[in-house]
């Protein structure tokens, strides 16, 4: 029974999902779904990337279990942001954007990002009408993560390894993550990034500014 019930939820989310990928493409918009696990800093990376030199128009979704502290670091990046608070689920689901998409002037922007909910396991199970996915990952998690999580890494376009300033204090194997997370994906484009030196933030800018031409 279990099952059957993940089943028909996932069916319900993907049709969901079908029809904000619908609205999306007709409103000539671009959609990240960013995505990681608690304190990796996904914020952060999102506010070194809403910069004006950036040439883009970004709005933000913020997910979170409970609060509004990121929804209001990214509006005092001058980006427009809604807030979701799920009450407890550890994911964003397709139907809650589907809810919030009047809430931001969707017209007027070339990307959305979708920050999903802190969490390595439910979010990369939900469509949510994206583009693609991005995962955030911070070195001080550890090099085992591809492997516990590997569908995070099979689902990802990108990865942002995340906090690479911290290498030198970290019993880190930053080339084994490489290793695994491009054997479970080897189309998958890695980043290593620091929020704090600035290291690997135009590499991943760029290819985010790539990706807007493509779709449009």
């Amino acid at each position: 029974m279990k099952v059957k019930v993940v089943t028909k939820i996932l069916e319900a989310n993907e049709r969901i999902a079908n029809e904000n990928r619908r609205f999306f493409d007709n409103a000539g918009l671009y959609v990240i779904n960013l995505m990681s696990g608690p304190g990796a800093g996904k914020t952060s990376v999102l506010e070194k990337t809403l910069t004006p030199a950036t040439g883009l128009r970004i709005g933000v979704i913020e997910g979170d279990i409970a609060g509004s502290d990121d929804a209001e670091r990214i509006a005092g990046c001058g980006a427009p942001v809604v807030q979701i608070n799920t009450g407890g689920a550890c994911h964003l689901d397709a139907n809650m954007i589907y809810e919030v998409l009047g809430d931001l002037p969707l017209q007027d922007l070339d990307l959305l990002v979708i920050e999903n909910v802190g969490n390595l396991v439910c979010p990369a199970e939900f469509n949510l009408g994206e583009n693609v996915k991005v995962m955030v990952l911070s070195i001080a998690e550890g090099h085992d993560k591809p492997l516990k999580y590997p569908l995070m890494f099979q689902e990802s376009s990108a990865l942002i390894l995340n906090k690479i300033d911290l290498a030198p204090y970290l019993d880190v194997d930053l080339a084994k993550i490489r290793r695994d997370a491009s054997l479970l994906n080897p189309k998958l484009k890695i980043f290593e990034v620091s929020c704090k030196t600035g290291q690997g933030l135009s590499e991943w800018i760029a290819w985010l500014k790539e990706l807007i031409p493509k779709h449009s």
